[in-house]
C-alpha cells in the first residue's frame, strides 16, 4: 500500500489544512480534488510580500507570491504524510522556476507550513520522495504566513471549463495520470 492510499473511514475529530504549490493552481485544484480524504481544496497565493494580491499582480512575478491551494483533508482517512506523498506525484519537484511551459517564481514547487509538526512532516517526506527523482528536488519549505484567497473564477476551474484550451493539454492528461495512480493503489 502506497503513502497516500486512504485509511479508515470514521469520522473525523477534526479538520486539517496545508498549503502547496506546484505549478498552476488549476492543475494542483483538480489534482487534489481526486485524492480521498480531501475536504476541499482553495485555490490562493502564498509566499510573498504584497497584501491581498490580485492575479495580475502574482503573474507579474513582482509580489513573490505563488499560486498555491489550501487542501482541506480528513486526518482520520488520509495522514499529512499521505498529502505530501501524493504532492509529490502531482507535479515535477525537480524542475527550477514552474512547472512545464508555466514559468515564473509564482509557479515554484512550495510547501508552507503553519506550524513545527508541518514543517517536519515536509522535510522527511521530502527527503523520502527524493529517493524516486534523479533530480535534486527544488521545493521551498517554508514558513506560511498568509494565505490569501484567489479570486472565485479560480476556484474549481477545471471542472468548469473542461474544454478551454490549457484544460484539455495541461490539466486533463495530468488528472488522467493521478487517477490511474490512485486507481492501481486500491
Amino acid at each position: 500500500m502506497s503513502a497516500f492510499s486512504a485509511l479508515a473511514h470514521s469520522t473525523p475529530a477534526k479538520a486539517d489544512s496545508i498549503v502547496l504549490g506546484g505549478g498552476c493552481f488549476w492543475c494542483m485544484d483538480a489534482a487534489f480534488k481526486l485524492l480521498p480524504g480531501v475536504t476541499h481544496v482553495t485555490c490562493g497565493y502564498a509566499g510573498g510580500t504584497v497584501e491581498n494580491p490580485t492575479y495580475e499582480q502574482v503573474c507579474s512575478e513582482t509580489t513573490g507570491h505563488a499560486e498555491v491551494v489550501k487542501v482541506d483533508y480528513d486526518p482520520a482517512k488520509v495522514s499529512l504524510a499521505q498529502v505530501l506523498a501524493y504532492f509529490w506525484e502531482a507535479h515535477d519537484p525537480t524542475q527550477v522556476g514552474g512547472q512545464g511551459n508555466d514559468m515564473g517564481e509564482s509557479y515554484r514547487s512550495i510547501i508552507l507550513c503553519a506550524d513545527a509538526a508541518q514543517k517536519a512532516a515536509a522535510e522527511k517526506s521530502l527527503a523520502e520522495a527524493q529517493k524516486g527523482f534523479p533530480e535534486p528536488i527544488t521545493t521551498e519549505i517554508v514558513p506560511l504566513k498568509k494565505f490569501w484567497i484567489a479570486e472565485d473564477y479560480h476556484q474549481d476551474y477545471f471542472a468548469k471549463n473542461p474544454d478551454r484550451a490549457y484544460c484539455s493539454v495541461v490539466i486533463r492528461p495530468k488528472v488522467a495520470k493521478l487517477k490511474r495512480l490512485l486507481g492501481s493503489q486500491k
